[in-house]
C-alpha cells in the first residue's frame, strides 16, 4: 500500500506527469513523486481562466518547480458558461492535460480518499448505479493517456501533515468555499458532521467504492464477452441488429461500457432509455440523442457516438497532398443538385446519391473537401479523383 513515507513502486520505468493547479494536494504530490523519481518527472499547470487568480496561480506553480528544478509548463483553456461548469471543466483539463502527453507517461492527480468519499456520495445522492458509485479509479485509461492517482486511498489528514513537516506553500482556490457547488457543501457542512457520527467514514465509503468498483470489472467483462460473441463493435461503431438480439439489460451494459471507454460522459436512466430506442427507430429516420457534450446518432443500423469537445483530427487525403501546391488551388464544400463524374466511370452521377450509395452518413457529408484548381474540380476527399459535370 502506497503511503507517504516510502516511494510508489508503480512509477518504476515510467516517466511521470504532475497535474499540478498549485493546490495543497497536487503540491504534496509533486513533492513526494520529486523525492524520488527527480530525473523522470515534470509538471503541466491547466489555466481554466475562471477566478481572478489565476495568472498568480500559474505564475506560482512555474515558480514552484522553477525552484526545484522540475520542467514545467502551462496550458491555457477557455470555459464558456453552463449549467454543468464542473464537469465541463474537468473534461476540457483532461483533454488538455493528455494531449501534451509523450509516450511512457503516466499522468498523477493528486485525488486522495476524501475525495473519494465526496465522488461517492454526489453519485450517490445522484441514483447512479454501479458505475457511478466506483467512484474515482486509482488508474484507467483515459483518451489514450495513463492515468493513476497514488494519493486515493491516503486521507487527507495525511496530506495536511505531510505540507507542514515538508513546510510547503501552496494556493488557495477560493472557488473551494463556495457552497453553492455541491461537492463544496458536501465537504464543507455535511462530511464533518457524519464523521462525527460514523467512525472511519471516509475509509468505509472508500472501501464501498472498492466493491463497486470490482462489480463493475464484472460488468465491463460480460460487456467485453458480448460484444466479441455477438460481434456489436465494427470499425468503431456499435451494430444495431446484433444488439437487438440480446437481452436488455445486456445491451444496456454494452451501451455503458461503450461510452466510458470512449470517455464519455456516462448518460442519465432517462438518456440511456432513449438511446435504446435509437435500436427500434425507423431505418430511414437518422435519429439522433444528445446529453452534455456528447450525442448518439443512428445511421445504416449503426450507433455513432461524438464528443463534441474534443476536435477530430483531418484525416490524411493523398488527393489534396498532390494538389494543394498547384497555382490557383482551392477547397470547396458540395453543393445542392451537383453532379460528377468519378475518374474511370463513363457516366456521371448526382453527388448526393453517390454519397448515399457509398454509405456516408448525413453530417459528414457536407464536410467532404472537394479539391479545384483553376476552377474546375479534380478530386474529392475519400471519393477519388473527379469532375464537375
Amino acid at each position: 500500500m502506497v503511503n507517504l513515507a516510502n516511494k510508489d513502486p508503480f512509477f518504476d520505468g515510467k516517466k511521470i506527469v504532475v497535474a499540478l493547479s498549485g493546490g495543497i494536494d497536487s503540491v504534496v504530490l509533486l513533492h513526494f513523486l520529486n523525492k524520488y523519481h527527480h530525473n523522470n518527472l515534470r509538471a503541466i499547470h491547466i489555466n481554466h481562466n475562471l477566478s481572478d487568480n489565476s495568472h498568480d496561480w500559474s505564475v506560482f506553480c512555474e515558480s514552484l518547480c522553477s525552484e526545484n528544478n522540475i520542467e514545467f509548463k502551462s496550458i491555457n483553456i477557455h470555459i464558456e458558461k453552463s449549467s454543468n461548469i464542473e464537469e465541463t471543466a474537468r473534461k476540457k483539463r483532461y483533454i488538455a492535460l493528455t494531449s501534451d502527453m509523450k509516450k511512457n507517461e503516466v499522468l498523477c492527480t493528486g485525488h486522495h480518499q476524501e475525495d473519494q468519499a465526496e465522488t461517492f456520495l454526489l453519485q450517490l445522492f445522484r441514483g447512479s448505479g454501479v458505475a457511478g458509485l466506483a467512484a474515482i479509479s486509482k488508474n484507467k485509461n483515459l483518451y489514450n493517456s495513463e492515468l493513476y492517482r497514488p494519493f486515493l486511498n491516503i486521507p487527507k489528514e495525511q496530506i495536511i501533515e505531510y505540507a507542514s513537516e515538508h513546510r510547503l506553500d501552496w494556493v488557495e482556490d477560493e472557488s473551494n468555499k463556495d457552497t453553492s457547488f455541491r461537492r463544496n457543501l458536501l465537504r464543507i457542512e455535511f462530511l464533518p458532521k457524519l464523521s462525527n457520527i460514523f467512525h472511519g467514514l471516509t475509509n468505509n465509503i472508500a472501501r464501498s467504492a472498492k466493491h463497486q468498483g470490482e462489480a463493475l470489472q464484472l460488468l465491463q467483462d460480460l460487456a467485453m464477452l458480448d460484444i466479441i460473441n455477438y460481434e456489436l463493435i465494427i470499425t468503431g461503431k456499435l451494430q444495431v441488429i446484433p444488439l437487438n438480439k440480446i437481452p436488455k439489460r445486456r445491451a444496456v451494459n454494452v451501451i455503458r461500457y461503450f461510452i466510458s471507454k470512449n470517455n464519455m460522459l456516462l448518460p442519465s436512466t432517462k438518456v440511456l432509455n432513449e438511446i435504446i430506442s435509437l435500436l427500434s427507430a425507423k431505418v430511414d429516420a437518422n435519429p439522433t440523442v444528445k446529453w452534455h457534450t456528447n450525442e448518439v446518432r443512428r445511421y445504416n443500423k449503426e450507433l455513432y457516438f461524438f464528443e463534441k469537445l474534443q476536435t477530430s483530427p483531418i484525416k490524411d487525403c493523398p488527393y489534396y497532398k498532390a494538389l494543394k501546391d498547384l497555382p490557383n488551388f482551392e477547397i470547396r464544400f458540395r453543393l445542392e443538385g451537383q453532379r460528377i463524374k468519378l475518374k474511370g466511370k463513363s457516366h456521371s452521377k448526382s453527388l448526393k446519391k453517390l454519397l448515399q450509395e457509398l454509405q456516408i452518413p448525413p453530417w459528414e457529408r457536407e464536410k467532404l473537401r472537394m479539391y479545384y484548381v483553376d476552377g474546375s474540380l479534380r478530386a474529392i476527399e475519400i471519393l477519388g479523383e473527379a469532375s464537375e459535370i
